[in-house]
């Protein structure tokens, strides 16, 4: 299973499931995406800090692991270039996709709340209280020192090319991505998170929806793996048997 990373962050947001008794049962990888954590910023920032970009360097990275078969769990943006991997990359098995409204360029405000946060979201230089309240806006209070470390360290330069991109159009039209591609879809959110429109998650005609509804985990927000292991493993777990047991197809439909 490969775990990607949102916004900013660093694979270090992924402990708890690096950690966790579930990773007994599976080989889970978790990576640093250019101009983040312990990976070097990208060369040509116009070119890579951009969701295809950014696909196309996990496709590249499952390639240099010689990994042909493979179930995505994305969080955040992570979840965007999972959805963005999708026709990239014909091994996917299953997409786990979380904080993560499939919009396309011109969908956003549907996706997602109008909030500050944003606003931090896309821009280049951030101050150290723009860093806190962009670490504790996403990842709660339970936010520890070295994923406010990872934030001032990434590159601000993928931030404000990453939006330009979206607003540009860059990329595909995630909705319908997903309202077509036969690849087993799991979506989870917490059942409290303040910065993506929850009701919008359920508007989508998804092709192979897992369980046959978007999960709500309920009074956790936008990172609800790293809140709560305890109520996100078993959800996880359960995606991953079915997948792995061939549940996972046509899930939508059953």
């Amino acid at each position: 299973m490969l775990l990607i990373h949102g916004n900013s962050f660093c694979r270090g947001v992924f402990r708890n499931q690096m950690q966790g008794q579930i990773a007994k049962k599976h080989r889970f990888i978790a990576f640093d995406l250019p101009g983040h954590g312990q990976s070097s910023n990208a060369a040509d920032p116009k070119l890579s800090y951009t969701l295809p970009g950014l696909a196309d360097a996990a496709v590249e990275l499952l390639d240099e692991l010689g990994i042909a078969e493979v179930i995505v769990f994305g969080w955040s943006l992570g979840g965007h270039i999972g959805i963005e991997m999708i026709p990239r990359f014909p091994g996917m098995r299953g997409l786990m996709i979380c904080s993560a409204p499939p919009v396309s360029h011109n969908q956003m405000s549907q996706g997602f709340n109008a909030s500050p946060h944003l606003g931090v979201a896309s821009k280049q230089e951030l101050s150290e209280a723009e860093v806190n309240a962009f670490v504790e806006g996403t990842i709660g209070k339970s936010a520890e020192p070295f994923l406010r470390d990872a934030v001032a360290r990434a590159d601000g330069r993928f931030r404000k090319r990453l939006f330009e991109a979206a607003r540009a159009g860059e990329g595909v039209n995630q909705r319908l991505i997903l309202e077509s591609s036969p690849v087993p879809l799991a979506v989870v959110n917490g059942g409290a998170d303040r910065l993506v429109n929850l009701d919008y998650f359920d508007t989508v005609a998804y092709a192979n929806l897992w369980e046959g509804r978007c999960h709500r985990l309920s009074g956790l927000g936008h990172a609800p793996f790293w809140e709560a292991q305890e109520e996100f493993a078993p959800v996880l777990e359960r995606f991953l048997r079915d997948v792995e047991t061939g549940r996972g197809t046509n899930f939508y439909k059953d």
